[in-house]
């Protein structure tokens, strides 16, 4: 028989805590679940998670947020993809765009034209054939794309501050009867199954619950520190371990995409807000210092710092499992990915969507918890295998750090997958994979991983009718771009934010 649960308490607030927060409040209104975040003032905000993946519309549309309102309200843009600069080699760089790559034709992925037509010569690089790319590059953006261009063509993300966020989400949750309780935890307490009973805050407040969540960041004080999860440490694929992070002033109009250089022991990132910059250098500490990192990351800036370097610890990885006993972890306490590809508030999303999808009762059953962490899991090492070829898959040679990306061995499971690439441009991607085939596309094509061939089922087309095909997608694409408003005259018009 089913016991609905009491209490339900977060611990730790921020984006992953608010998130999770603001889900069970709008999707669990059965009159009798109190939904508690207990947070401290006192313990700061990573923050490095301000660029998202398309996905994240998906939840705000889920609570019934306007998302100019968000935008307004989080000092936010829009983004239409990642470019990536001297990744594959210095002085290259190139687009991984949201949507899609052209158009499939008789049930044939438009890549296999595209080697076919590229093979050929006279092809412009992929990104011609994305949407996304085109109006990115040429700084474009508009909610809506038009109802000539299948929406499959034009998804689009976020740039925001993750404080901001953490707060428009916290007042939209106790809006919806949340209670949010000021303290720091310094005890938990477990029952005779080890299920927690209770954690104690530094006034000495008790404070007890039927379950848990974890949103304490990479101390995981429930799941790993009082369950005892142990951590996989993926260091070896993913080698960098630490970040500096600066804000700086905007030079000129935000860009409606986030940018990604490559350094010699790591990458920049540059993700522009309305009223700023955010800046970082993720690195490896075995291939520079701390202070060669910063200055690095100083010297790179294109507008003047607002701040000293902020350092950020971190190893990659995840934990055993994410849900034990009556704890869930959500965030860095689950586990860590470098915001490469700008996953970390996905992560945090997928874990909110599949609570609510398996939100449990008293009774805890087993196949429910192990269903959780079995995809929840998966998601993780997906995400580790795509972000892994961004460094794998380079020809950059100028530093050890690079020899070592090349070197190292990969999961079978990212190896079958670019040999499978190689061979005739085969990309098969699973109904539950989070990054779809355009993304395999940008990154195993930017980073010049080249198919020896093509599918021969591409060859009923003739040469001319390719090259027809081919082009008339390409005009479509520029000429649709071109119609849109500039971006930041967008935001000017429907969700420009109050000056700070």
């Amino acid at each position: 028989m089913t016991e609905r649960l009491d209490n339900i308490v977060i611990v730790g607030g921020g984006t992953a805590g608010w998130m999770a927060a603001s889900g069970l409040a709008r999707n669990l209104r059965n009159g009798h679940t109190k939904i508690r975040v207990v947070e401290s003032d006192a313990i700061g905000i990573v923050g490095v998670g301000e660029a998202t993946i398309p996905p994240i519309r998906n939840f705000l549309g889920m609570l019934g947020i306007d998302e100019n309102d968000f935008i307004r309200n989080t000092q936010g843009t829009f983004k239409l993809g990642i470019e990536f600069v001297d990744w594959t080699r210095p002085g290259h760089r190139y687009l991984h765009p949201f949507g899609r790559f052209g158009a499939d034709v008789d049930g044939l992925p438009f890549h296999q034209f595209f080697l076919r037509s590229q093979a050929q010569g006279e092809t412009p690089d992929i990104e011609a054939f994305s949407l996304t790319a085109t109006a990115a590059r040429q700084r474009k953006f508009a909610s809506s794309a038009g109802q000539n261009v299948p929406q499959n063509h034009w998804t689009y993300a976020y740039h925001f501050d993750a404080t901001l966020v953490a707060k428009y989400l916290r007042g939209y949750a106790e809006a919806r009867g949340v209670e949010r309780t000021e303290g720091k935890v310094v005890d938990v307490s477990l029952d005779e199954k080890s299920f927690i009973r209770s954690i104690e805050l530094e006034s000495g407040e008790v404070i007890e619950g039927d379950f848990f969540i974890d949103c304490t960041g990479f101390r995981s004080l429930l799941l790993g520190q009082a369950l005892g999860v142990e951590y996989q440490d993926w260091t070896h694929y993913l080698p960098c371990n630490r970040a500096a992070a600066v804000p700086s002033e905007n030079a000129g109009p935000p860009i409606p995409y986030t940018r990604s250089t490559a350094r010699p022991a790591g990458w920049q990132w540059r993700i522009p807000l309305q009223h700023r910059t955010g800046n970082g250098y993720v690195y490896c500490s075995e291939h520079i210092s701390d202070d060669e990192a910063a200055a690095t990351l100083m010297a790179n800036l294109d507008g003047e710092a607002l701040d000293e370097p902020r350092l950020l610890q971190f190893t990659t990885g995840r934990r055993d499992v994410i849900w034990k006993n009556n704890c869930l972890a959500i965030g860095l306490s689950a586990g860590f990915l470098e915001p490469l590809e700008s996953t970390a508030i996905h992560l945090i999303q997928v874990s909110v969507a599949w609570l609510l999808a398996l939100l449990p009762d008293k009774n805890f059953n087993a196949i429910e918890i192990e269903e959780y962490n079995r995809v929840v899991t998966g998601i993780y090492e997906q995400t580790r295998d795509f972000l892994i070829l961004h460094y794998k898959a380079t020809e950059r040679d100028d530093s050890d750090f690079w020899h070592r990306c090349q070197e190292m061995e990969i999961p079978e499971s990212l190896h079958r997958r670019m040999e499978l690439f190689r061979a005739n441009g085969r990309c098969l991607i699973g109904a539950d994979e989070l990054f779809a085939l355009t993304s395999w596309l940008a990154v195993l094509l930017g980073q010049g991983v080249t198919p020896r061939g093509y599918n021969e089922l591409v060859s009923s087309l003739s040469d001319e009718e390719l090259a027809r095909m081919m082009s008339q997608m390409q005009q479509g694409m520029a000429q649709t771009a071109r119609s849109m408003p500039h971006h930041e005259k967008y935001i000017a018009d429907a969700c420009a934010a109050a000056r700070m």
